[in-house]
């Protein structure tokens, strides 16, 4: 069965930009990657032809290879292939450059510097270079391997009599030459438009009750999934017209496009197509009808073929990805998305669940403005105990129990989160909360489990049972139309994972407007914590009720807290409205009757604000202008399908309409990933990430590269950084992530997380590396003077009242810990800054369960000041997002110091990694000392060609276990990518 793979729609066209940046107008004269299309912005997929009309004209393309054990075309008295196809297209076929060329002698690829087509090595300015070779003919490689499962694994292997130092894919064909086709990196986007296929078999002949073929397109590169069009039943010549814009950043020979009948037990293969990349890699449009091969290589019926359109555009000719964000007032944000970008906001940024006062230095801003540092937790306290309409909540987990607020002066117990809706809630306030239900967690006759994943969802609805707080415990489930496994495996593994507070505020003049909480925080036991994050300190204080640190089994009497560092956001102004939106249609989908456990209809619950003419709408709240130096520009992004919402459309083409992507069975938003992609390609200068998870591009890895994690961040993100060494300019990344994902770090499913965590990070600095080599800078700079991998811990030296120390120590991971008196840091976070302008903070970890939109749902936002970027100022920013930074910084170095203030440079990178090998030394020292700060080095050793091994002496996590850079045991599953 096939899964449900990534699929991409992303526009490369939006506004342009203004004159002001003295570039030339986007696109070019005679370049534009879109003619004026009669349908809207952002390029929906054309409506059908109408009844009657005739049908579209394409230039059939000749197939110019051999099949094994049998010449082409057949040497049968009937008509070639060839003619047949012509004789069906109505008179003709169009003329196009791709058809009026003869393909180039294949040998000449044999000789080509596999080098040539890369982008210049040095060129000034932040734009990506490159030069292409000329277009050659489209040509069907018909490159089938019919031992991989009906997918098309070519073999990517060298001929010995290739010239050395170059990468070529060997095109198998039996008893027949093979043809040898260059791998080329695709860096930029793919604007495809699949027209229709026509005499497509029947692939339900044995099956007469089920009609006929029932067709959809699925468009591969190497192992992923790209694209996929919608299905239709029961049709032989399926029209779909249907357009694809999918950001790109793979090295392949061939791009695929299959022909599947979908069936009720998964799909079969029809047929299949294949380009070469070389024949679209100079960005020329190739547009025809290629006959379908099956599996065999064989035509798959004679006739028998699929319509595209396709035209490849490098980075270098997307000019908009040069000038950060807000540039001009036509930007439109991450294009191609389900929400828009909403101006006019204001934004508060969060760091842990609280920061005392004077717990972090004072950080100057532009215009004489001091940074304020967030008090979450106690924020969305007081905004709860102020609403007077309504309270939503999502999360992943909600525990009544929690405190939101504990300074330790407070002479009398604040009130706990359960207690605090129940009041709210007889004062007439509609409180509603949608909780994942956890299928490991169960109330049977009154004997409950807790349930593996530990997030009180059970005990949470039988508090609230009684009273009138709604709570609806969510399960991740799939559609109707998937099979059992199907059913099983999303409700078993996936999770709803959103982390949203939304509420009625204040908003003067006997009006109420909506504000959002949004970000990486659950209202549960585990997550309060300071930036201090003490791990012995507070056992009988803060943390006294609420001890978390599931790295223990036994008792953990007298062992330390795991300590808990995250990002959150309050949003206020319109975009604060579609983060209730979300919760709209989530609760909607969520209370429908199903099943014997028939709940009564509680999609009434939902307040209609029609009603409320005191509360404000997202188009009446006053917007801040551009020029106002607090104002903010907000777009929120998710990860979710239409098995989790209510209000998707069930057509393709409205769902397109609306930015959504067809899954085979599902419609998909998936704009969390698109957000990343923009933002990093966007970046000019450092990136900055901090996140729980750190996994993907598996097929660019050298080993495991039909893993299944296909998102491209990490890719994009070494690819960022090559293209500014081959510019010879400054650019530096930065990433935090846990020490080991939470839980056993011995355990099979941690060690498979870090073996693929080792796998990205790899591959990132080998890519590093070689654009080293590449300018001749290998022995001045190491691929860490440009990307490095942080994680947290800390250590407290022995204290006169801590109690700890009259346990006897012991050889075990509770007893080791006691003595060695450090723990991790757990970085539960899920941000990225950019350039000091663009900050991105939701739910989302960085990895394939969080970016595929079928599996766990997610919710982000993406934010900027428009008076504070580097469009806006040609100079460092210095706004809100600075300060964030700098406020983040400061916590975990436990200094501020003028390096500091340019990220990118090779002072700043060093000054941070020295700090962070320093505080290493002292975490995994004899010496039990406190540490000036929290970050460390990642414990790896990466060489100067980029291979990432165990750091000597360390191999394993101190006091815990576990191999650092995991291992693998060859169960392959989706639960841990």
């Amino acid at each position: 069965m096939e899964n449900n793979n990534n699929q991409y729609l992303y526009d490369p066209n939006f506004a342009p930009f203004p004159s002001t940046f003295n570039q030339p107008p986007y696109p070019p004269q005679n370049s534009a990657p879109y003619p004026p299309y009669p349908y809207p912005y952002p390029y929906q997929s054309q409506p059908p032809p109408p009844v009657g009309a005739p049908p579209p004209v394409y230039p059939p393309q000749p197939y110019p290879y051999q099949y094994p054990g049998y010449p082409y075309p057949f040497p049968t008295p009937s008509p070639t292939l060839e003619t047949q196809l012509n004789s069906q297209e109505s008179g003709g076929s169009g003329s196009t450059a791709a058809t009026n060329h003869p393909h180039e002698d294949d040998n000449n690829l044999i000789n080509q510097n596999p080098y040539e087509n890369e982008p210049p090595l040095n060129h000034p300015g932040h734009h990506h270079s490159a030069s292409y070779p000329s277009a050659g003919a489209p040509n069907l490689t018909g490159s089938l391997d019919s031992s991989s499962s009906q997918c098309l694994a070519i073999q990517q292997t060298a001929s010995l009599d290739l010239a050395s130092n170059q990468n070529y894919q060997i095109v198998p064909f039996a008893a027949t030459p093979k043809k040898a086709l260059k791998v080329l990196l695709l860096h930029g986007n793919l604007d495809i438009l699949v027209h229709e296929a026509k005499n497509l078999p029947n692939m339900d002949v044995f099956h007469k009750a089920m009609g006929t073929s029932d067709p959809y397109v699925s468009i591969a590169i190497t192992s992923a999934v790209v694209g996929r069009t919608y299905v239709l039943t029961n049709v032989e010549n399926p029209i779909w017209n249907q357009r694809f814009n999918v950001p790109v950043a793979h090295h392949t020979a061939e791009i695929h496009f299959l022909v599947k009948d979908k069936d009720v037990m998964g799909s079969q293969l029809i047929g299949a197509v294949a380009i070469a990349v070389e024949h679209i890699y100079s960005g020329s449009k190739i547009e025809g009808f290629f006959p379908l091969i099956n599996a065999n290589g064989r035509p798959c019926k004679n006739g028998a073929g699929l319509a595209l359109t396709m035209q490849y555009f490098p980075m270098a000719r997307l000019s908009f990805y040069n000038f950060g964000v807000g540039v001009g007032p036509q930007y439109m944000g991450v294009p191609g998305t389900y929400f828009p970008l909403r101006r006019g906001g204001r934004v508060t940024l969060y760091q842990d669940a609280h920061v005392p006062n004077t717990t972090l230095p004072d950080i100057k801003l532009s215009e004489d403005v001091h940074y304020v540092h967030g008090t979450c937790w106690m924020d969305i306290f007081d905004a709860i105990t102020n609403a007077q309409r309504l309270v939503y909540i999502t999360g992943w987990s909600v525990w009544h129990k929690v405190r939101l607020v504990r300074e330790e002066e407070e002479e009398s117990p604040p009130t706990p989160l359960g207690d605090l809706l129940k009041a709210k809630a007889q004062e007439g306030v509609r409180v509603l909360l949608l909780v994942w239900d956890d299928p490991t967690s169960r109330n049977i006759m009154g004997y409950q489990t807790d349930g593996l994943m530990a997030t009180h969802d059970e005990e949470t609805r039988r508090f609230f049972k009684h009273s009138s707080v709604q709570v609806l415990l969510c399960p991740r489930m799939a559609g109707k139309k998937h099979g059992w496994m199907k059913k099983k495996k999303v409700g078993t593994i996936y999770t709803h994972h959103q982390k949203t507070v939304i509420v009625d505020t204040d908003a003067g003049n006997g009006k109420r407007r909506i504000i959002s909480f949004i970000g990486g925080l659950d209202l549960c036991n585990g997550r309060y914590d300071t930036p201090q994050h003490p791990i012995f300190r507070t056992l009988t204080t803060l943390h006294s009720d609420d001890y978390h640190n599931p790295t223990f089994t036994g008792s953990v009497t007298g062992c330390p807290r795991e300590p808990w560092h995250d990002l959150h956001s309050k949003i206020d102004g319109p975009a604060a409205y579609d983060i209730m939106t979300n919760f709209e249609e989530r609760w909607i989908k969520a209370s429908k009757p199903r099943g014997i456990k028939k709940l009564k209809a509680t999609s009434d619950a939902l307040l209609k604000l029609e009603k409320f003419p005191e509360i404000l709408g997202a188009n009446d709240e006053p917007c801040l202008s551009d020029e106002d130096p607090e104002g903010w520009h907000v777009q929120i992004f998710r990860s979710i399908d239409s098995n989790s919402v209510k209000g998707f459309p069930k057509d393709p083409h409205v769902a397109t309409a609306k930015n959504l992507v067809c899954g085979k069975n599902v419609m998909i938003d998936m704009s969390i990933h698109s957000a990343y992609i923009k933002a990093i390609r966007s970046a000019q200068h450092f990136i900055y990430i901090e996140n729980q998870y750190f996994i993907g591009s598996s097929y660019n890895w050298k080993s495991y590269r039909e893993l299944g994690a296909n998102n491209l961040i990490p890719m994009e993100i070494a690819l960022k950084v090559a293209s500014k060494i081959r510019a010879q300019e400054r650019f530096a990344v930065y990433i935090v992530i846990p020490m080991w994902p939470e839980g056993v770090p011995t355990g099979s499913a941690t060690q498979r997380i870090l073996f693929w965590q080792n796998k990205t990070m790899q591959m990132m600095y080998q890519i590093i590396y070689k654009a080293l080599v590449e300018v001749g800078l290998e022995e001045a700079f190491s691929p860490q003077d440009y990307l490095n991998f942080f994680c947290l811990g800390n250590r407290e030296a022995l204290s006169p009242t801590d109690s700890s120390h009259s346990h006897s120590p012991d050889n075990t991971p509770q007893g080791l810990a006691r003595k060695g008196r450090r723990f991790m840091i757990y970085v539960h976070s899920k941000g990225m800054i950019v350039d000091d302008e663009f900050v991105l903070i939701g739910s989302a970890n960085i990895n394939q369960r969080s970016m595929e939109g079928t599996r766990d749902t997610e919710i982000a936002m993406g934010a900027y000041q428009p008076h504070h970027t580097w469009a806006k100022n040609l100079t460092d920013p210095r706004g809100q997002v600075h300060g964030y930074r700098m406020s983040l910084w400061a916590e975990h170095l436990g200094t501020v110091r003028e390096c500091f203030e340019k990220p990118e440079s090779i002072e700043c990178v060093r000054q941070v990694r020295s700090m962070a090998e320093a505080n290493w030394k002292q975490f995994a020292g004899d010496e039990i000392c406190e540490i000036n700060g929290h970050l460390m080095k990642y414990p790896v050793e990466v060489v100067r060609s980029g291979k990432v091994k165990s750091l000597p002496g360390f191999e394993n996590f101190p006091d815990v276990g576990g191999q650092i850079i995991g291992s693998f045991l060859g169960i392959q599953e989706n639960l841990t990518i």
